[in-house]
């Protein structure tokens, strides 16, 4: 029997202890195993002025905090204490851009699949009433002249990708080439940095 086949038949609290108690190799595996809960997770943000893939470092760095930080006796399960873990740095690393770039909106809006891609309101950055007040309006018009630039095709392309379609799928249920999809995702984010 294989490592890979070993490993399968761990459980996630098995694989933690195996890595804590020295087995450094193991690591690659519960990344591999976890990379697709780190791309769901990245999809849940749009960052305006960034990369998709920026997200989904700043998740996997999460993940290795997890691994390493996960008390195999907690009642919590690895895979809900990772969940935390990776969107916590993904929201950190965000929320780090926001004060460098002294921007007066969030650099992010997050974003539910459920309801056909629909933009949920974002998260603000001060705890001073006044200021949120105006980081909201000045949210809710960002939000809205998205959607407004965005024409039915991008619309359509946006919302079947924010609701973890990839782009083999979401080619074939619009009937479009893989190319054609990956360019209309390029416009929309040409857009949003537009809008800045």
């Amino acid at each position: 029997m294989d490592l890979r086949e070993e490993y399968d038949r761990l459980s996630d609290e098995e694989l933690i202890a195996s890595y804590q108690s020295g087995n450094v190799a193991v690591v690659n595996y519960i990344c591999e195993k976890y990379k697709p809960l780190v791309l769901n997770i990245s999809k849940k943000y749009f960052l305006i002025g960034g990369e998709n893939e920026d997200l989904i470092q700043e998740g996997m760095i999460g993940l290795f905090s997890a691994i390493g930080d996960y008390d195999t006796s907690s009642e919590v399960t690895f895979f809900h204490f990772a969940e935390l873990c990776i969107e916590r740095q993904m929201i950190k690393a965000i929320e780090a851009s926001n004060r460098k770039k002294h921007s007066p909106l969030n650099a992010y809006v997050s974003l539910y699949g459920d309801d056909g891609g629909d933009l949920e309101e974002p998260s603000f950055t001060s705890d001073d009433p006044a200021e949120l007040i105006i980081e909201a309006e000045e949210n809710m018009d960002l939000i809205e002249r998205l959607k407004e630039a965005l024409s039915p095709m991008e619309r359509e392309v946006f919302n079947l990708y924010m609701q973890d379609y990839d782009y083999k799928e979401i080619a074939v249920r619009l009937d479009k080439s893989e190319k054609s999809v990956d360019n209309t995702l390029t416009r929309i984010k040409q857009k949003a940095k537009m809008l800045l």
